[in-house]
């Protein structure tokens, strides 16, 4: 089982997550930030094929956010839903489904202060703090 929790700090937001797996830490942080940006669990029509690169899992983990956060900036699209994931050494190829909106230009910046996605027990954990 999966969850998320969002941890307040000045201007800062810090999202924690323990998965089953790899692809469940990239899913559930895909649906916070959805959630941060204020659309709800809806399954949109619109799709998006997403590829970022990153040296380890933990910059991985800041990268994809980040482009999440700019397709939502750029274009309007709050992906909320991941269909199909690659992950490989230096990065990941996805496709995911969202909603066009108008959300906010929330995220700043994804820091890689405290970053953390790396297993545990018989899961993962992660850790990522957001500039707002």
């Amino acid at each position: 089982m999966s969850m998320y929790r969002w941890v307040d700090h000045t201007a800062e937001v810090e999202l924690e997550i323990e998965a089953a797996s790899e692809r469940e830490v990239l899913e559930e942080a895909l649906r916070a930030l959805a959630e941060l940006l204020g659309v709800g669990e809806t399954h949109g029509d619109e799709r998006r094929s997403v590829t970022v690169a990153a040296s380890d899992r933990p910059a991985l983990l800041a990268t994809w956010i980040e482009e999440l956060a700019f397709l939502a900036e750029s274009e309007g699209f709050v992906a909320t839903s991941l269909n199909d994931l690659h992950l490989h050494a230096g990065g990941l190829d996805a496709a995911v489904s969202g909603v066009l909106d108008e959300p906010p230009p929330l995220v700043k910046a994804v820091t890689y202060h405290r970053l953390e996605f790396a297993s545990r027990g018989d899961g993962y954990v992660a850790r990522v703090i957001l500039d707002v």
